[in-house]
C-alpha cells in the first residue's frame, strides 16, 4: 500500500511541475505578446510627423479639465466686463457680444480642424488594426485546416472511430472562399423589404 503511494506521489510533482512550466511559457507568450504591441503602438506614435503630434496635443489638452474651467472663467468675465457691472472698467464687448462670438467662432473652426485630422489618423490606425486582424485570422484558419488534416490522417491510420462525420471533416477543412463569404455578409446587411420604410 505504501508502495503505490509512493509511486503516485511522483507523477503529482511532474504534474504539478509541468503546469507549472506550461503557465511559465503562458506568461512568457502573453509577455512576448504585450511587448510587442508596445514597440508597435511606439513605432506608430513615434512615425507621427510634427503637424500630428501637434494636432493629438492641441486635442487632448482641449478635453481636459482645466481647459473647461478656464473657458468658463474666461466667459464668465468677458461677460461681466462687458455689462457694466464693475465700476472703472468700460465695456470693450456690448451686448450681444460681436467679438466674443467671433473669438468663440475661430477657436471652434480651428479645433474642429485639429480634432478632424486627429482622427483621420486614428482611423488609418484602426484600419491597419483591422487589416492585422484579418491576416492572422486568416493564418490561424489556415493552422487550423492543416490540423484538422493531421488529426484525420491521425484517426484513420489508429482506426479511430470519431463522432465528426467525414462530411463534416471536408466541409471544416475547406480553405474559406473570402469573396464568397463576404458577399454573404453583403446580403445579410442589406436593408430588407420589411426595414425599408418607403
Amino acid at each position: 500500500m505504501g508502495s503505490t503511494r509512493a509511486k503516485r506521489q511522483p507523477a503529482r510533482v511532474l504534474d504539478s511541475n509541468n503546469a507549472e512550466a506550461l503557465n511559465a511559457d503562458r506568461s512568457s507568450a502573453l509577455e512576448e505578446n504585450v511587448q510587442a504591441i508596445k514597440r508597435w503602438e511606439k513605432a506608430i506614435l513615434l512615425a507621427r510627423s510634427k503637424a500630428e503630434q501637434v494636432s493629438d496635443w492641441i486635442v487632448c489638452t482641449a478635453g481636459s479639465g482645466p481647459v473647461l474651467v478656464l473657458h468658463v472663467v474666461w466667459f464668465a468675465a468677458w461677460v461681466i466686463m462687458n455689462v457694466d457691472l464693475i465700476r472703472g472698467i468700460r465695456p470693450f464687448d456690448r451686448f450681444p457680444f460681436p467679438f466674443l462670438t467671433m473669438t468663440v467662432s475661430l477657436e471652434a473652426i480651428f479645433l474642429a480642424l485639429f480634432v478632424l485630422a486627429s482622427q483621420n489618423r486614428l482611423a488609418r490606425q484602426a484600419d491597419k488594426r483591422s487589416h492585422l486582424d484579418l491576416q492572422v485570422d486568416l493564418l490561424a484558419e489556415r493552422e487550423m485546416t492543416a490540423v484538422l488534416q493531421l488529426l484525420q490522417d491521425i484517426a484513420s491510420h489508429l482506426e479511430v472511430r470519431t463522432s465528426v462525420t467525414p462530411e463534416q471533416l471536408r466541409d471544416l477543412m475547406k480553405q474559406t472562399d473570402l469573396r464568397r463569404l463576404t458577399d454573404r455578409m453583403d446580403e445579410l446587411a442589406a436593408p430588407t423589404a420589411v426595414d425599408d420604410p418607403l
